[in-house]
């Protein structure tokens, strides 16, 4: 029996390797297409996504480069080179801007997204990494160095405020029906509770004797917050009243994203094991993993858009398998 897979707006190509319509996996995530990144090395970190030009920017931190694929045709269509190590990058919208928060050296840099002029750079000293925003308040915040997070207004790139934390911040959450961030701060062992009216911390909650707490993700209306931690490999489900520990789930090694899906309720984890884990969300108490997903060794960045039920995964050059990103369509 012949095998395909349907490309972006209906163009079809042949897929290699088994079926995956046929595999039990392909009932939850089905891999729809790759888009090859050539020439790109080393790791692949954050994404970001315009939606309405179908844009996709990912950070290619080992390459030292922001890749821009557009959505439409499959392909790698330009590249930020000169970067360092880009870890995380938010595209506004509304201004059409890019925001590139690096590593070396901490440098946020803004770009046009239409002519790709560097209009701007904050200086944040070291490692820039995981960036959030609020289009509300119309503000920027990006995690750095031994311990802050820098708030950015958009509109001008200027730093307001700094909010200090005990250690690197990785993975946070903005509240939208409230005030807080929740903040994942693994080498001080805790999730760090802030208060953004007041800009300090207001609380900490552990995670049960499991550490490496890098990725999150959070359900405001069941008021649980979602921890993946590496040691040892455990989904962690916090009450985000009183920050006592729910459930715990085991998953796979090395987890660098975690995706909560309002819609299905259901969580989506990427794994630089190799793995997509999917775990289900009976009720607010209650988890059980349905799916393990091969990918491929160090995949463990992506991207999940809720609005497309599509979830796109990095996959760095290892060996004989090069550098992509999958577009996986959820069912």
């Amino acid at each position: 029996m012949h095998c395909w897979r349907n490309f972006v707006l209906g163009i079809v190509i042949a897929a290699t390797g088994n079926c995956i319509a046929d595999e039990p996996d392909a009932r939850v995530l089905k891999l729809e297409h790759t888009i090859p990144l050539p020439g790109i090395e080393g790791r692949i970190d954050h994404f970001d996504l315009d939606a309405a030009g179908e844009r996709l920017f990912v950070c290619a931190l080992g390459n030292n480069s922001v890749e821009v694929l557009d959505l439409r045709t499959g392909q790698l269509v330009h590249s930020i080179n000169g970067l360092g190590a880009p870890q995380g990058v938010l595209y506004l919208a509304e201004l059409d801007r890019l925001l590139i928060a690096n590593d070396k050296g901490g440098q946020c840099q803004i770009y046009d997204a239409k002519s790709w002029q560097r209009i701007g750079t904050i200086d944040l000293q070291d490692d820039a990494d995981n960036v959030r925003y609020d289009s509300v308040t119309k503000e920027i915040f990006v995690g750095f160095g031994d311990g802050g997070i820098a708030v950015i207004n958009a509109a001008d790139g200027n730093r307001t405020r700094t909010i200090k934390l005990a250690a690197h911040p990785e993975a946070f959450e903005l509240e939208k029906n409230g005030r807080r961030i929740f903040v994942n701060v693994p080498n001080a062992g805790h999730v760090a509770v802030i208060d953004r009216d007041k800009g300090e911390v207001t609380g900490t909650w552990k995670t049960g004797g499991a550490s490496a707490n890098f990725p999150m993700a959070l359900d405001e209306a069941n008021h649980r917050l979602f921890i993946a931690c590496r040691n040892p490999a455990k989904l962690v489900v916090l009450n985000i009243d009183s920050g006592t520990i729910v459930a715990t789930v085991d998953i796979s090694g090395d987890a660098d994203e975690v995706f909560y899906h309002t819609k299905r309720h259901r969580l989506y984890l990427i794994c630089g094991a190799g793995k997509i884990d999917v775990i289900e969300q009976a009720n607010a108490n209650t988890y059980k993993t349905t799916v393990r997903l091969d990918t491929a060794n160090g995949a463990r960045t992506g991207l999940f858009v809720p609005e497309q039920e599509s979830l796109f995964v990095g996959v760095p050059h290892h060996g004989i398998q090069a550098a992509e990103i999958r577009r996986y369509q959820v069912k």
